[in-house]
């Protein structure tokens, strides 16, 4: 990582929430998106973090994206509930659906919370995190635009829909976040934007050749993880969050860096589940955390690298953080890019390459 593309984190959450105030969210609304964002790139999942920053404010412009919107409860029947979003921000409602989820859990037992019209949230795992941070179990879903063709067909019929479940160990959670495509669309994107290749079976063309071009990948169709297995999800997560929900499925689902006046439309549903009372959480925690040694303690293959459990990536990137993120060069263009246009400062440590890091070597 060269030195121009590390800057003081604190620096880039305050600019984010300075262009997302600028563009009309209320102060709070704009702290959550943009510590979601930051962390993100923090935890190395540029594809979920300042990337799609620019577009969100393009959308709010547009009209798609109300910055104000908290999402209102439609349906509340105690341990299930629909929260209508409103086309708000997409970290706003989930944040709210985790904090109705968990509290209900801790009455009910269990607690499902659908929600309809909304908009991208980043990493379903940072959500489901959050409920196994609570001590109950977490469980995170989306629907996306159709990207992903059924078992040897070649047009886009269902999103790569995101699953991430999380349980407590009495420390970090076990937390597995994936979505059904082989590879991301926003690692595509971010590949894109770099000019740089795809790996293999990620992709295929608009005619169904495969492609390591993340260009022709974004014209084509995205392949699902594990072929039929990662497919048949997909489509039940569809059912699942934009069924439930009453919002919507398949290709009523726009595409996120669409027609920025057409609301994107996505649904979510958020599941947390109380451990205590079918067995101690401390029981639960030991077994998850011994598990997890255990599974950490394996032997590995010849030359292979040390073995790790869903989330140990991104929480050993978060143990490594010392105040600075990486941030590509086209992401910090296209902000101040937005920052021009809405009359917002551009901080001194992001006017110029090199001033975010001077005298900073955090490898």
């Amino acid at each position: 990582m060269s030195v121009s593309d590390v800057y003081p984190a604190e620096i880039l959450k305050g600019f984010a929430v300075a262009l997302l105030e600028a563009a009309g969210a209320p102060p709070d609304n704009a702290a959550v998106v943009a510590e979601a964002l930051v962390d993100a790139d923090i935890e190395g999942l540029a594809s979920h973090g300042l990337l799609h920053l620019p577009m969100y404010l393009d959308r709010i412009a547009g009209g798609s994206v109300d910055p104000r919107a908290r999402g209102e409860i439609v349906a509340d029947l105690g341990s299930r509930l629909t929260i209508d979003a409103g086309n708000g921000l997409g970290q706003v409602t989930a944040e709210r659906a985790c904090e109705i989820a968990t509290a209900r859990a801790a009455a009910h037992g269990v607690a499902v919370v659908a929600v309809r019209n909304a908009f991208h949230f980043g990493a379903a795992g940072r959500f489901a995190r959050k409920i196994a941070l609570t001590g109950q179990i977490g469980i995170v879903m989306a629907n996306t635009r159709p990207m992903l063709p059924a078992p040897g067909g070649v047009e886009a019929v269902v999103g790569n829909n995101p699953l991430a479940i999380a349980v407590p160990t009495g420390g970090e959670p076990i937390a597995l976040d994936f979505a059904m495509s082989a590879g991301a669309m926003g690692k595509i994107r971010l590949a894109a934007s770099k000019g740089e290749p795809i790996p293999e079976g990620w992709a295929q063309t608009a005619q169904g050749e495969p492609t390591r071009d993340a260009f022709e990948a974004l014209r084509g169709t995205l392949l699902p993880a594990a072929g039929a297995k990662g497919f048949g999800l997909a489509v039940m997560i569809d059912l699942l969050a934009g069924g439930l929900s009453a919002g919507a499925i398949g290709e009523a689902v726009q595409p996120l860096y669409g027609d920025a006046a057409r609301p994107y439309a996505s649904a979510n549903l958020f599941m947390a589940i109380q451990i205590e009372g079918m067995r101690p959480i401390a029981e639960f925690e030991a077994a998850a955390s011994g598990f997890s040694d255990r599974i950490r303690s394996s032997r590995t293959a010849p030359g292979g690298s040390p073995v790790r459990l869903p989330g140990d990536r991104a929480a050993q990137a978060r143990s490594r953080f010392d105040g600075f993120c990486a941030l590509g060069a086209e992401t910090l263009e296209a902000l101040k890019s937005r920052a021009r246009r809405l009359g917002v400062t551009i901080p001194v440590a992001l006017a110029d390459e090199g001033k975010g890091r001077s005298n900073h070597d955090p490898h």
